[in-house]
């Protein structure tokens, strides 16, 4: 596929960066074939003079985005207006069934169990993922998954962003061929915006895009070592699970910390102010707390995901129950992506 020669300078630099619309997902430093840009402090950085191939301009989801191009291209139609979290195929609430997964998973464990299964079952020979850093807790970081213990380490949620596109490269590197990718709303935009520019080398190992509901990120400065560490003076070494059911909920030994959110609101990441999807609308598989204990709310978008799913579940991975029985979490996913669409992205 042709792109529009555009330099680096000239489109995100002046568009995405200067605007404040860059997510810092990284595609644009995994896409450049000539090695221009680097990833420095959550952001692109021009290294060496551009040569104007226009590559980072045809994969940035934050550059000349189209909700009507990318819905087509997946689904094959737009939504309608009374779609109003996605298109979809089916809906459940769902959690894994291992004993192992739900003592250290977020809410039921459904991307853990979803992924380690599918790499069991060999149908995928890796997963992307946000893994831990050992010396900042819960400061994520991209991780290329190869093992059952590998997905294990990564379960939980992170509250800061972790630029997992750029796990991509290390999965080039390693000659992966069926990836399995789970990321943010902004994540999954990348992707199939990679996809739609044909860049096959970057996204022909990636067959199953699992999307994560999310409202927003923190900064790790601001949340983390600001707020919990010197305001609230938590040890975030001692921290062994975050959630947010309507406050942020910090585990400790002892106790569970609850912090309102209206505290660490002026911690939200710039560039998630201007997000408008928040059930990852465009992911295969969509999941999210949504207000549930111990269970996750499913979205099945697309075939590949329903299949994929379904197999978890027949074969024992997955249990799920009605969804009448989780009338308020369905509520929830429509306030909340009602609230995303109001700061589209101009």
């Amino acid at each position: 596929m042709g792109f529009a020669k555009i330099s680096y300078e000239e489109s995100l630099e002046k568009s995405v960066i200067a605007t404040g619309k860059c997510v810092g997902c990284g595609t644009c430093v995994v896409v450049c074939p000539f090695a221009c840009l680097e990833y420095v402090d959550g952001n692109p950085k021009l290294v060496k003079e551009c040569k104007v191939c226009g590559i980072c301009a045809g994969a940035c989801p934050r550059y000349e985005w189209s909700w009507s191009k990318a819905e087509n291209f997946v689904f094959g139609r737009e939504k309608k207006n009374d779609e109003n979290f996605g298109i979809y195929r089916k809906m459940v609430v769902a959690k894994a069934t291992d004993d192992e997964i739900l003592k250290i998973c977020q809410d039921g464990g459904v991307a853990t169990a979803l992924v380690a299964f599918a790499l069991e079952e060999g149908l995928i020979d890796g997963a992307i993922l946000s893994g831990k850093n050992r010396e900042k807790p819960f400061s994520p970081i991209p991780k290329l998954a190869k093992s059952r213990e590998d997905v294990l380490e990564c379960a939980g949620t992170k509250y800061s962003y972790s630029p997992n596109i750029l796990a991509i490269t290390d999965a080039l590197k390693e000659k992966k061929t069926n990836l399995a990718f789970v990321g943010t709303p902004c994540q999954i935009h990348a992707i199939r915006k990679m996809q739609m520019a044909g860049l096959k080398k970057y996204v022909a190992p990636l067959k199953f895009l699992i999307g994560l509901m999310c409202s927003e990120s923190f900064t790790y400065k601001g949340l983390m070592e600001t707020h919990l560490q010197q305001t609230l003076g938590i040890n975030l070494h001692k921290i062994r699970k975050m959630n947010i059911k309507g406050k942020m909920l910090v585990t400790l030994p002892s106790e569970v910390k609850a912090v309102p959110l209206k505290e660490i609101k002026k911690y939200v990441r710039n560039s998630c102010k201007l997000c408008d999807d928040f059930s990852s609308e465009l992911a295969d598989i969509s999941l999210g707390g949504l207000g549930l204990n111990e269970w996750t709310f499913v979205i099945l978008r697309t075939e590949t995901g329903e299949k994929l799913f379904e197999s978890a579940q027949k074969a024992g991975a997955l249990k799920t129950r009605p969804l009448e029985k989780d009338e308020f979490a369905l509520n929830l996913l429509v306030k909340l992506s009602a609230k995303k669409r109001k700061q589209k992205v101009e």
